[in-house]
């Protein structure tokens, strides 16, 4: 159930490729949260990967997804590389006036 619902989070259509990538981590970071503790793991991402890889031509997200889940499986055992969207500001209580301000 959890598969599904990442998988059709991740099929958003066309993305640039940093932004896909992203969604791919986090969605990535979800599935394997979701798996339970005496899950086998290979078994569990090549049953994912099969799930999700009709998506992948028409959703760049979830070609990365399925790329991540490749990596994990056929790769040594090393860290993959997932990391969190780098901070931005947002343009603080400025931009919030001129907003309110701008109709």
């Amino acid at each position: 159930m959890l598969l599904e619902r990442t998988i059709t989070q991740l099929d958003i259509g066309p993305l640039p490729a940093a932004e896909a990538r992203q969604m791919a981590q986090f969605g990535y970071m979800q599935w394997i949260a979701g798996l339970p503790g005496r899950a086998d793991y290979a078994a569990c991402a090549r049953q994912a990967r099969a799930l999700a890889a009709p998506f992948a031509e028409t959703s760049p997200a979830v070609a990365e997804f399925c790329a991540l889940l490749t990596a994990s499986i056929e790769a040594p055992l090393r860290p993959l590389p997932l990391a969190l969207p780098p901070k931005k500001r947002r343009g603080g209580s400025g931009a919030r006036r001129s907003a309110r301000l701008s109709f």
